[in-house]
């Protein structure tokens, strides 16, 4: 017996896709091909879907404790209905911060009780805090998060020169990764009280105040330190195709090193930040159109491993007040899967390299080693994605608690019909409802 058959699909696997069915056991695939319908206790059809590996967004910011700028509710609930099944939380913007075993467990407990998706949680890199990282890795918290720019956050300091180096060491020691968000804090700093001194307010001026030189003095500076320490590092929201070779020239050479790009700097260039303003603010920014591109096409040729969302969300009162003192985040959890999706078949690309951007590799590096594909024995996280209906993003089919975003009123050219996780519907796409049920903190 079968506790589900999900029938008639193309299949996304590693190898590529596959018309045949999906079967479902005790919560995790049991296999692929021809099966007696009489056998299952449920069947769906997926004629005219792809039946994919649930997506894994490791770079979101859910802001709980301690604000109510999201949440596991409603962020949950948002990825669910973007076709994500499993998260991992950052670590800042929250209060407190998550720099501690104690801030991980309370984190986690507030996940456990409130979130509907499986999840993961990062560790901080912050100064005065290398000492509290043996305990969080003996936890079970893999990866760390460190800022070589300021954060725009007062609980989570950037991490100095002295920090970053010295915390790399005991995160290597102790098998963990370091995230980074890799701008230069020299060149950012500077060159943003120069502009706003002189009275610079328009989105060209922000803009050049996060030039691209500035990604790549961090990106270069962050490789030095791991190639003396040893550290696995992972590159998040990297911006630019020059960073990007950066990181492959490294990896070439044997550094153990991965990066990330997010859906919006795939999605949309600078000319977004002047129409849309700080909506479209965030950090690294927007680029300019030409380097924008030249990023896409490093995308397509394989040399980016994951997409994200780094959904930053806010009350839309913290979008306001001008250009610099606006919240430096945009609000995307529920549209890196459809992004993915768009541009895979925009550029003829095969769906399960967007499988690979979205599922296998991240949940690979992580250590999430139940997630990521629909290979036999892995949890049953499935998304059925349909090809023959369009999502239009407007406010009253946000899920996030705070409905504002720059992704309001484009058109995704498919939907998602339904999501399910360890072989439970989790969503309805048709009906726009959600399933009651409690996620798991992922202890890897």
């Amino acid at each position: 017996m079968y506790d589900l058959l999900i029938k008639n699909g193309t299949v996304v696997r590693p190898g590529g896709t596959e018309a045949t069915t999906v079967a479902v056991t005790d919560g995790k695939i049991a296999a692929h091909g021809v099966f007696d319908e009489a056998k299952a206790q449920s069947v769906v059809d997926a004629d005219g879907m792809l039946v994919m590996p649930g997506a894994v967004d490791i770079h979101v910011h859910f802001s709980e404790p301690g604000r109510d700028w999201e949440g596991f509710e409603t962020g949950s609930r948002m990825l669910a209905a973007g076709g994500i099944t499993t998260y991992m939380d950052m670590p800042l913007n929250g209060i407190p911060s998550t720099i501690t075993t104690e801030n991980a467990e309370e984190k986690a407990a507030l996940g456990q009780k409130k979130s509907i998706l499986d999840f993961g949680l990062w560790g901080g890199l912050v100064p005065g805090g290398i000492e509290h990282i043996p305990a969080m890795a003996a936890q079970g918290i893999r990866a760390f998060k460190a800022f070589m720019s300021p954060s725009g956050n007062p609980e989570f300091e950037r991490a100095d020169d002295e920090t970053l180096f010295q915390g790399m060491q005991v995160i290597a020691e102790h098998g963990g990764i370091l995230g980074l968000h890799a701008e230069s804090a020299p060149v950012v700093s500077v060159l943003s009280r120069q502009l706003e001194e002189e009275g610079r307010t328009e989105a060209d001026d922000y803009l050049a105040s996060r030039p691209v030189e500035a990604e790549l003095e961090a990106v270069q500076r962050a490789l030095v330190f791991a190639k003396q320490t040893g550290c696995p590092l992972h590159f998040v929201h990297i911006s630019s195709a020059e960073a990007v070779e950066v990181i492959q020239r490294a990896r070439a050479a044997g550094q153990d090193v991965t990066l990330e790009t997010c859906a919006h700097y795939l999605m949309f260039d600078h000319e977004a930040l002047r129409t849309h303003g700080a909506e479209a603010k965030c950090a690294p920014p927007l680029r300019e159109a030409p380097v924008q591109q030249e990023l896409v096409s490093r995308w397509k040729q394989g040399d980016i491993d994951m997409v994200t969302s780094d959904h930053s969300p806010c009350p839309v009162k913290l979008k306001e007040g001008g250009l610099w003192q606006a919240w430096g985040g945009i609000s995307s959890g529920p549209y890196t899967l459809l992004s993915v999706l768009e541009l895979t078949a925009k550029h003829g690309l095969p769906w399960e390299q967007a499988a690979g951007w979205t599922a296998e590799k991240p949940a690979e590096r992580f250590g999430l080693h139940k997630k990521g594909s629909l290979e036999e024995g892995k949890d049953a996280d499935l998304v059925l994605v349909d090809l023959h209906e369009e999502t239009a993003v407007g406010r009253e089919t946000m899920h996030m608690r705070h409905k504002h975003s720059l992704f309001e009123g484009h058109r995704f050219p498919y939907r998602i019909h339904s999501v399910w996780q360890r072989g439970l519907e989790i969503y309805n796409g048709k009906t726009d409802t959600f399933t009651k049920r409690k996620g798991k903190w992922l202890q890897e």
